[in-house]
């Protein structure tokens, strides 16, 4: 393991029946109300055809790390999964959450508590190396960070705050770039179907599909890159 604690500006929260954490900075909450674990696997495992596409050295990719909640979740399939090696994960977040907020956060979920308490001790630093896991936080802007970001991720998770609330994280620009930085034959999924982000993932390049998307959302979005 290596890495120092994260130096950027973190975020200010409230909390909604004391568990789930909301950013005032863009008046949305870290996950869904209704299950945010649920949410995650329909959203960002399903949606990128996981766990079925594990294979040693998969590289997951993801804008938006909040509470580290997609993480935990991809780490329990991978773990389940039996694949050989750590899976690799680098995330791009602009306000790291404290390391006692994700932890508050993530007990909402005990059916991965397990891995919430495998990290927990962890949190607060750039770089996690344990056996299964390889995980880098990239903080900063990501219009600033994933530009200069060396890596090609074979899936992305697409978690920024609603794209009404944080235009920023949706922009063309910043989907050329995850493009850009996906292998061929990748894919990325994202909660939102809203029709600016999927004509942004289709200016960059991607095959884009609207599909029905979790709870009270009637759909999401599904983006391939071709081989």
């Amino acid at each position: 393991m290596s890495g120092q604690p994260t130096g950027p500006q973190q975020p200010e929260l409230t909390w909604r029946e004391g568990k789930t954490p909301v950013s005032e900075r863009f008046d949305d909450p870290y996950f869904s109300l209704d299950n945010g674990l649920a949410e995650t696997v329909h959203v960002f495992l399903n949606g990128n055809g996981l766990p079925d596409r594990f294979a040693p050295g998969f590289h997951i990719a993801e804008l938006g790390f909040g509470t580290g909640l997609n993480l935990l979740a991809v780490l329990d399939a991978w773990r389940k999964s039996g694949t050989e090696g750590p899976l690799r994960f680098t995330t791009f977040e602009a306000y790291p959450m404290a390391p006692e907020d994700m932890i508050r956060a993530q007990a909402a979920f005990p059916e991965v508590g397990d891995i919430a308490e495998d990290l927990a001790r962890h949190w607060g630093r750039t770089r996690i190396e344990l056996p299964d896991l390889h995980l880098h936080i990239v903080t900063g802007d990501a219009r600033e960070t994933l530009p200069h970001w060396d890596g090609q991720a074979d899936a992305w998770f697409l978690d920024g705050f609603s794209p009404a609330k944080n235009p920023e994280m949706w922009g063309q620009a910043l989907m050329a770039a995850v493009f850009n930085k996906t292998r061929d034959g990748g894919t990325a999924a994202t909660y939102t179907a809203a029709g600016h982000v999927r004509r942004a993932l289709e200016a960059a390049g991607f095959d884009v599909t609207r599909i029905p998307g979790y709870g009270r959302k009637r759909h999401m979005t599904q983006a391939r890159k071709a081989e």
